[in-house]
């Protein structure tokens, strides 16, 4: 089974959120490893930061440019981030992925401008989370 560090780093990644009712709802993602913790920058109100604010369970795994996944899923707590980091993450994800720039930056600015159609995720892995605030078992 791997774990977190050994998926965060991938180029393409498969992210899985959960609905409050426990559905899956899987998105390929760009992600940047940012110390520990894996960052990616997604559309302000898109569906998968409003279940991470009522559901931070997610799960990463290595996926194809278009989702298909390429190995285990790896448990991780996602939140989003204040509004003041989503141009920091916007040129992480930019640098990484230069090769889309062409493109990422264009619409970016033709919707508004980063800091108004963007926002940033912080995912880490569980154990780093269970290591700071115990996780109460369920009943």
């Amino acid at each position: 089974m791997p774990e977190f560090k050994d998926v965060y780093g991938e180029k393409y990644l498969l992210l899985t959120t959960f609905t409050k009712d426990g559905r899956p709802k899987p998105t390929t993602v760009w992600g940047v490893p940012d110390g520990d913790k894996l960052v990616i920058s997604t559309d302000a109100g898109s569906w998968k930061t409003k279940r991470i604010n009522n559901t931070p369970r997610v799960t990463i795994q290595k996926s194809s440019a278009l989702g298909k996944p390429r190995g285990e899923p790896v448990e991780a707590v996602a939140r989003n981030l204040p509004d003041s980091h989503t141009r920091r993450v916007f040129d992480m994800v930019t640098r990484r992925y230069w090769w889309h720039a062409w493109w990422w930056v264009p619409q970016a600015l033709l919707r508004g401008g980063v800091d108004k159609v963007h926002a940033a995720i912080e995912i880490e892995a569980i154990e780093a989370v269970e290591a700071v605030e115990p996780i109460a078992p369920s009943s």
